[in-house]
């Protein structure tokens, strides 16, 4: 009688870039603080994107707090686990007491959120980097109140401190102890009004905040002092992955950029990028300089400059089967350290 031996079972798709309301928390930002943000932000938005932006969040409200609306396109896009976070609010404007309240708040929400369907949603913490002592606490409180597997971190730590500054270095350790990965995502760009048209703000802005980001990050040697940090980029990891050999002749012709034992782009391949770059082409160059174990699926779910598509679209740029597994869902995995 013959054995039946079942076809190996293809790894779950797992969208390590979406996002969730957290009304509740957002609404203890309203102040004086966060009139001035919005001021800053509408100029650098321009009038006319901005008005776009309140239209569509209107429109895309429902998705970012309804669980239903949530697994029915999670289904639709063959997503079986999401990596969920809070939507992007500057709030590295606040002080001490403030900063407290909203992120225990949001990460509280994230996890409830996450908790109505556990084996599908995975809580993504928030800390206010700002103020780093309390940062470290935040992120320890979160991993063991919560179960988070994963932290969202802006570009910067604040006005005048960068993800490199030395304030930071307990951050990043606490990280690394925990196995916490930190997933870096901008909002907007420090440009300021540069960028106030044609929606600039995003498609130049995110980008850039993002390539200096991990610039910072790479430079500095932080991944050469902590081996086991695991940091990932939203949006394809800006436009350092597409440019990196700059950085890397940088490296070999100047002493000022001779920081790192390692070329940037060999410490960049340490850190993990979302696949949402939106055509197979780009993707294949992405995963060309990341190598086919950093890229991780990434869908922007609910917002319109995300995709509802990420496996279909992963699946376009014909990789052979052992890579579109790995960036389906292997990837993410171990980035998150989920098991098999």
């Amino acid at each position: 009688m013959l054995a039946v031996v079942s076809a190996p079972s293809r790894p779950p798709a797992i969208d390590v870039h979406a996002h969730v309301a957290v009304p509740s928390a957002d609404a203890l930002l309203e102040g004086p603080g966060l009139d001035q943000q919005r001021r800053v932000d509408a100029a650098s938005l321009g009038r006319e994107s901005l008005q776009l932006n309140l239209r569509q969040i209107a429109e895309i409200g429902p998705k970012l707090v309804d669980l239903d609306l949530r697994l029915t396109a999670m289904d639709a896009a063959r997503v079986d686990v999401q990596a969920v976070s809070a939507s992007p609010v500057p709030h590295l404007w606040t002080d001490r007491e403030l900063a407290t309240r909203y992120t225990a708040a949001s990460n509280e929400a994230v996890a409830a959120f996450c908790a109505q369907q556990p084996d599908r949603l995975l809580p993504i913490a928030t800390v206010s980097l700002q103020h780093p002592d309390l940062a470290v606490g935040q992120l320890e409180a979160a991993v063991r109140d919560h179960g988070v597997r994963g932290v969202q971190i802006s570009t910067s730590a604040g006005p005048g401190r960068e993800l490199d500054d030395p304030s930071v270095a307990e951050f990043w350790a606490a990280a690394e102890e925990l196995g916490t990965a930190v997933l870096v995502h901008p909002w907007g760009c420090t440009l300021g009004e540069r960028l106030d048209a044609y929606y600039l703000f995003n498609t130049v802005g995110n980008p850039t905040e993002t390539a200096l980001a991990l610039s910072r990050i790479v430079f500095s040697g932080l991944l050469e002092r902590h081996p086991g940090l695991r940091i990932w980029s939203a949006h394809g990891g800006g436009y350092l992955a597409s440019y990196v050999v700059r950085a890397d002749h940088a490296w070999a012709a100047r002493a000022d950029a001779r920081s790192t034992q390692q070329r940037p782009s060999d410490l960049l391949r340490r850190t993990w990028v979302d696949s949402l770059v939106y055509t197979p082409e780009q993707l294949r160059h992405l995963v060309t300089v990341m190598g086919p174990t950093q890229v991780t699926l990434g869908s922007d779910y609910p917002f319109d400059m995300g995709v509802e598509d990420p496996v279909d679209r992963l699946e376009a740029a014909g990789f052979d089967a052992v890579t579109t597994d790995a960036i389906r869902g292997g990837n993410a995995a171990r980035l998150l350290e989920l098991d098999a």
